[in-house]
């Protein structure tokens, strides 16, 4: 099984951008990561893409040979859709193919544009990753379906309103050195706890934005890399992927998420290691209880004790265990199909040392990137290790 190696990295700035097409948009983000690989386009033999939107937002369908070529590359392509988790898939499947001999040098990414549809448009638009038939007939959006999984959790375990405002306060200070990121306005608890509701007992400041973007990762084989000198320090050591029903009615549990345990069970097996052997992480806070949820299924956290780190600390910049450094999807955005790799992208640099929040982590060698579909329907979580 070949080593994987992170030969380079490309984002473009999260935010609003209705005036740029999705191919555009991407291209910024995949020429930036193929500068920094260094690698001539003759020797990129995929591309692995993800895209949840693009026929709603662009009507645009087989994605795959538009990015390529507004990448500069001529070579087999492959767009993936998988709700929130298409990047992360994406990557999944790209980090197996290279494992698997398939190929040495691989381009994957994602991107997704929001913004030139109306806030209603994008909230029915995104509702399409909830179950059509059992749950979107009866008016379900995901603020509505988050918000049912807060009431369960709150009514299981305890926690309030106050508990997720300071994670969203946390997120919030750190990406205010970001330069990717869409947000840079620091928030008080004051000011999540009395942000109108969104969908009680969510409120707005619950909620990631709506967010046009891209992100863009090369991978290549550790023997690629050596034979070719490459700076890549950064390494895949671990992948996992895992599944749930689509409809919450139909699931054992509201207030866990079994999809994202099992792949973080895998991604760590994969990996040999364990959870406390993670120095950092970036996981999918689309709503702030989403982060709770996700410290609870990497492990880092039993069921109904993550819901106060934030409050406590502990996943601050200075916590133990610092978590979405980057701002998470709640200040740095979420352009649902490009936010995958843009973790990826993200642990990469603060792992390599040259993130505007590296200084909070100068030791860590271990970095894990969480993300999910739907209401963690599905889920893909990677680890990334630093070789030296």
């Amino acid at each position: 099984m070949n080593d994987v190696r992170i030969a380079g990295v490309g984002l473009t700035k999260f935010g609003s951008h209705p005036e740029r097409t999705g191919r555009d948009l991407f291209a910024e983000a995949a020429l930036a990561a193929r500068d920094e690989a260094g690698i001539s386009r003759e020797e990129y033999e995929e591309v692995h893409y993800g895209n949840f939107m693009g026929e709603l937002a662009e009507g645009q369908g087989h994605q795959g040979p538009v990015v390529a070529e507004a990448a500069g590359l001529e070579c087999p392509a492959t767009r993936y859709e998988s709700a929130c988790a298409s990047a992360g898939v994406a990557f999944r499947q790209a980090v197996q193919t290279v494992r698997g001999g398939g190929a040495d040098v691989v381009l994957v990414g994602g991107m997704e544009r929001m913004n030139n549809l109306g806030t209603s448009e994008v909230t029915r638009s995104l509702a399409i990753a909830a179950d059509e038939l059992f749950e979107v007939r009866a008016g379900v959006t995901f603020p509505g379906a988050y918000a049912l999984m807060a009431r369960a959790y709150f009514s299981e375990f305890g926690g309030d309103n106050e508990d997720l405002a300071h994670i969203a306060v946390k997120n919030h200070a750190n990406a205010m050195p970001n330069e990717y990121a869409q947000f840079h306005r620091e928030i008080t608890v004051e000011d999540a706890l009395e942000s109108p509701v969104v969908a009680d007992p969510l409120t707005l400041y619950d909620a990631c934005p709506i967010t046009d973007g891209a992100s863009a990762v090369v991978l290549v084989s550790g023997d690629y890399a050596d034979e070719h000198g490459l700076d890549a320090p950064v390494r895949v050591a671990g992948s996992g992927q895992g599944g749930d029903k689509a409809a919450l009615q139909d699931r054992e549990y509201l207030a866990q998420t079994p999809a994202a345990t099992k792949a973080a069970e895998m991604a760590y097996a994969d990996a040999d290691i364990t959870a406390a052997d993670v120095d950092v992480a970036e996981v999918h806070d689309c709503f702030t209880i989403a982060e709770v949820l996700a410290l609870e299924s990497l492990g880092f956290y039993e069921p109904g004790e993550g819901i106060g780190a934030a409050a406590r600390g502990e996943t601050t910049r200075d916590g133990d265990l610092p978590v979405n450094l980057s701002g998470g999807l709640k200040a740095k955005g979420h352009p649902v199909g490009a936010t995958g790799t843009a973790q990826v992208v993200e642990m990469t640099k603060l792992l390599r040392g040259d993130h505007a929040n590296s200084d909070a982590i100068p030791d860590a060698r271990v970095g894990v990137t969480h993300n999910a579909g739907g209401t963690v329907a599905s889920a893909v979580v990677h680890v990334l290790e630093v070789m030296h």
